[in-house]
């Protein structure tokens, strides 16, 4: 798939791709990140819209050098690149591309550390939320091409890299429904289990200095929130995208695996654990309470 560059700057005028050196993340003595964000190579998938644009906004506030922000829409990751670049003193690059073709992420990353040097952050964001209840066979194939194989087609073209520098951050977007459950979506909570696993089986694995994070956004308004999910969830605290961006860079800086938006998300998977069958329990009260049913293909 053909890409288009796009590098916004302060100056307008000037819009010259240019060369630089590498920047590797640094770590203090205790083994905490020293400034990881100032002066880095960045890449943001998902950046069209929602979390994936405020990481760009977050990271750009933070100085990062050069932000490659990646998206299958390629006017809204312009747009993306347009208003931070606008903001800020950082070159956005928006780069029209889908993470679920591996040929084409592998020559993404080859281009932007060849032009701007090592990617010291991958954010691997991109995601997608669509059918309901068991879905449809093309709603499956899609969720795991966009919500897992996409990542694993990141890691293959990143992680090596990152290992021989022996530095780098690598951050993939889950959801606390990989963590718990959607009641409404299999598809969407399957895929998004088995990113949670991929994350921790890349933690486990992953060279000196490489560090894994997995973000679980519990409530977030973004344009993959659904209509009813106030109502499916009750007592959820909604936040921005915004405040998942600032969050998530806090947890990645600190070297979390996982960061959660919600502290209860974490309560709650606690529980879960502790009691499955308890856990499966009061869900099965809290599903028929919001949808109205207590079975899934009877009439």
């Amino acid at each position: 798939m053909a890409s288009v560059l796009a590098l916004y700057k302060r100056d307008a005028g000037n819009t010259k791709l240019k060369e630089h050196g590498s920047t590797h993340v640094g770590a203090s003595a205790d083994g905490r990140a020293s400034d990881i964000f100032s002066g880095a190579v960045a890449v943001v998938t998902g950046a069209g819209s929602g979390i994936g644009r405020a990481l760009v906004a977050a990271l750009a506030k933070r100085k990062a050098r050069t932000i490659i922000a990646i998206d299958l829409d390629g006017s809204a990751v312009e747009h993306t690149a347009l208003i931070v670049g606008q903001e800020t003193a950082t070159s956005v690059i928006a780069k029209r591309l889908d993470v679920t073709d591996e040929d084409a992420v592998r020559t993404c990353v080859a281009q932007a550390e060849r032009e701007f040097g090592a990617i010291d952050l991958w954010f691997s964001n991109a995601g997608v939320n669509r059918g309901e209840g068991i879905g449809s066979t093309l709603e499956w194939r899609i969720a795991l091409d966009v919500n897992l194989l996409a990542h694993v087609y990141a890691a293959r073209c990143v992680l090596p890299g990152m290992e021989r520098r022996g530095a780098g951050r690598f951050v993939l977007t889950a959801s606390a429904a990989g963590l718990l459950s959607d009641i409404r979506n299999a598809p969407y909570t399957v895929s998004k289990h088995a990113l949670v696993g991929l994350a921790e089986w890349l933690a486990i694995g992953v060279g000196e200095g490489v560090k894994v994070s997995c973000v679980c956004p519990e409530g977030v308004l973004t344009g993959m929130t659904k209509a009813d999910s106030k109502s499916a969830g009750p007592g959820i605290n909604f936040i921005e995208a915004g405040e998942v961006a600032e969050r998530t860079l806090v947890g990645v800086e600190e070297g979390q695996f996982l960061v959660l938006t919600h502290p209860r998300t974490g309560e709650y998977e606690a529980r879960r654990v502790q009691d499955r069958q308890s856990w499966i329990s009061s869900m099965r009260k809290a599903r028929t309470r919001s949808q109205g049913k207590s079975c899934l293909f009877a009439a």
